[in-house]
């Protein structure tokens, strides 16, 4: 399955009631819900509750003045939502005494979670972009320094600087990044382009 990735003008549309955004959106997510919930409720009726219960509290909180101010962020909201419907089920299993029959009492630790996988990959996605956007020097210098953590004083080797100019660099490269950052969450980037391809 190809990840999406959402932003402004997408969540507009489906504040807004546009069919084919809601059909694209309530398909996406059908199909994270179950791989996440297979793992953790065995009755495919629980999965039916958690995934539309999910839905109505997403499709609410759209409705409502700054319900979701982070349009990228759309993936880790519905997952959030999940996550509290998931646990509300648990304690209402447990209630009734019917636990043992909803949840998977030796599931592994290291189970998969399908949903932090897809935002884990929508943010490093954003970052790669965000990078490429930024001048040569800001880019190499975070890329260097953050994501390939390598050793400081070989990066100042790299650029020419010692310690003390290095920290300027970074402390620029970052401003640099937050600035284009805020720029995509403001609805710069596009987000429904790759619906069909879902």
């Amino acid at each position: 399955m190809q990840f999406q990735a959402f932003d402004g003008h997408y969540v507009e549309r489906l504040r807004a009631g546009d069919f084919r955004t809601q059909e694209h959106f309530v398909a996406y997510f059908s199909e994270l819900i179950q791989l996440k919930l297979r793992a953790r409720l065995r009755s495919p009726q629980a999965i039916e509750d958690v995934r539309q219960e999910t839905f109505a509290r997403v499709f609410s909180a759209l409705r409502m003045p700054g319900g979701i101010r982070q349009p990228e962020r759309l993936g880790a909201f519905v997952n959030s939502i999940c996550n509290n419907v998931l646990l509300e089920q648990y304690r209402n299993s447990a209630r009734t005494g019917s636990l043992e029959d909803e949840a998977e009492s030796d599931l592994p630790a290291s189970a998969i979670d399908i949903f932090g996988a897809v935002a884990a990959k929508q943010m490093e996605e954003k970052v790669h972009q965000i990078l490429e956007e930024m001048p040569e020097r800001d880019r190499r210098i975070l890329r260097g320094v953050f994501l390939e953590e390598r050793d400081k004083d070989e990066v100042c080797r790299e650029f020419g600087v010692d310690r003390d100019y290095l920290r300027v660099l970074v402390h620029r490269a970052k401003q640099s990044f937050k600035s284009q950052y805020l720029k995509h969450i403001r609805g710069r980037p596009p987000g429904f382009a790759s619906a069909e391809k879902v």
